[in-house]
């Protein structure tokens, strides 16, 4: 005896249950978070058409692509005024206790930086 494992799409919108080859796997996003949706290709359409308005009166962003959805807030790497190995081992060096990984505190930046003055 044998078995066969049958995998059925389902309409994520309607519940109806979607035929092979007539639905698919929509991707989109709003404020900054990623959705995915299974429809057929009428809802898979009607989604389209809706979204479509908005993004034709909107501008795109980025190169089409998705990345985190979580802005920048802190300056890029190149505009530091300060290294943060030197801050560490500077910190290190004054039994200061401070992580050798994720951000320097900037109490920490100041302190060293009027030490080093």
């Amino acid at each position: 005896m044998a078995q066969r494992t049958v995998v059925q799409l389902t309409d994520d919108l309607d519940g109806k249950a979607i035929a092979e080859g007539k639905g698919e796997t929509v991707r989109f996003g709003v404020d900054g978070q990623d959705y995915e949706i299974d429809l057929g290709e009428k809802n898979a359409q009607a989604l389209r058409d809706i979204v479509g308005k908005y993004a034709a009166a909107g501008r795109r962003v980025g190169g089409g692509s998705r990345g985190g959805g979580r802005a920048r807030t802190t300056p890029a790497r190149g505009n530091r005024d300060y290294d943060p190995k030197a801050v560490r081992a500077w910190a290190e060096s004054q039994g200061l206790e401070v992580s050798q990984r994720g951000r320097v505190p900037s109490d920490l930046v100041t302190k060293f930086q009027e030490a080093n003055a």
